[in-house]
């Protein structure tokens, strides 16, 4: 079986089918996500940055695989759940609503906005709904004023706000999903130009602050990946070449932090970080990898990028797909015995690991491997 071969058939023989099955509230509408690992529901919350995460999932899957009327049908019952029931009376996002849409928990982070702006937006494209499309763009808009003055969602300010590797991440993300029809350069460009400044030891920190400080020097190999492979992708809207070595670059430097396995965090100058959850293995670093190295050996062809890509693909398939019950563990400890059991939690929905199947098949089915 080649590569191409076996990811789409876990895409579409596994993964999806198991939050087909077990996910999909029939009475509500939306997603459950709190799932152990047989599928039952532990948690009935909907969360909702992982709520238009699924609906972006299918409705990808409807539009880029095949046009599967089970797929689309859930992702719009979940779109209109999210419009129905996750906007404040300022049109700001909670970060959970009970099962039956009831407000349940609220953080003052743009992200769970950036999800439902994604999900509708997908969908828009799978429906031709021009109503949809306005909300979405509407949410964009908002999502990019909240990330330039966060106090508009309740934070405060302690002086000048340093960058975040996570805004420009939704925000490249964001510009990449709308690109397929209007194609916001000056965006893309901001993102490509300001993503240097988290760059020490060839890596991307997660926050472009003061080295002196722990949050300054905190890296997370999963998130450098997957700036880099998005990145990547907005540089055939706005090419540079120079740009396109720098971030293959960051790719094979990440690499470097290869322990059998990748630390979900990492000091870069050696001093113990204060997340104790470091020395774990994350599902999400580890497919944000194959991704990142599959996006290199698509646009170079490059061997060197396949290795690694066949190296990673080994241990995260042997460690984290589950043979039992479908769907991939979460959360492994340093020597890659799953912690927990669970198959979806308020960080772990739908996503991830689909969007990686789905993205590696269809790289390697154009290089027929």
């Amino acid at each position: 079986m080649t590569r191409a071969e076996r990811y789409r058939r876990e895409l579409l023989e596994n993964v999806i089918p198991f939050w087909m099955r077990h996910s999909v509230d029939q009475e509500h509408g939306g997603f459950f996500t709190c799932l152990d690992r047989d599928g039952q529901i532990y948690d009935r919350r909907k969360y909702v940055w992982l709520n238009g995460r699924q609906v972006w999932t299918l409705a990808k899957l409807y539009r880029a695989v095949e046009p599967r009327q089970e797929w689309l049908e859930a992702a719009q019952q979940g779109a209109e759940f999210l419009r129905k029931n996750v906007y404040d009376a300022e049109g700001r996002c909670y970060f959970a609503v009970q099962a039956d849409g009831a407000p349940a928990a609220y953080q003052r982070k743009p992200y769970g906005a950036v999800f439902v702006m994604l999900g509708l937006l997908e969908l828009s494209k799978a429906t031709n709904d021009a109503t949809l499309r306005a909300e979405a763009e509407g949410l964009f808009r908002k999502v990019r004023t909240w990330i330039a003055d966060p106090t508009l969602l309740g934070r405060p300010s302690f002086g000048e706000p340093a960058s975040q590797l996570a805004d420009i991440y939704v925000l490249a993300f964001m510009a990449l999903e709308l690109a397929e029809d209007t194609p916001d350069l000056p965006l893309m460009r901001d993102c490509l130009r300001g993503v240097k400044a988290h760059l020490q030891k060839g890596v991307l920190l997660e926050t472009a602050t003061d080295l002196a400080t722990p949050e300054g020097r905190l890296f997370c190999p999963g998130s450098s990946f997957e700036i880099a492979w998005i990145l990547l992708r907005l540089l055939d809207y706005s090419p540079d070449a120079g740009m396109e070595q720098w971030l293959l670059d960051v790719v094979a430097q990440t690499m470097t932090y290869w322990q059998e396995g990748f630390p979900y965090f990492v000091d870069i100058a050696g001093h113990p970080t204060l997340q104790l959850e470091s020395s774990q293995r994350l599902w999400w670093v580890h497919v944000e990898a194959l991704v990142a190295l599959a996006t290199a050996y698509d646009r170079t062809g490059d061997r060197r990028w396949l290795s690694w890509f066949d190296q990673v693909d080994e241990y995260t398939w042997r460690h984290f797909r589950d043979e039992r019950n479908r769907e991939w563990f979460g959360y492994l400890d340093k020597s890659g015995v799953p912690e927990l059991t669970l198959k979806g939690n308020h960080y772990k929905g739908c996503f991830h690991i689909p969007r990686a199947l789905l993205y590696c098949s269809e790289i390697f089915f154009r290089h027929a491997l």
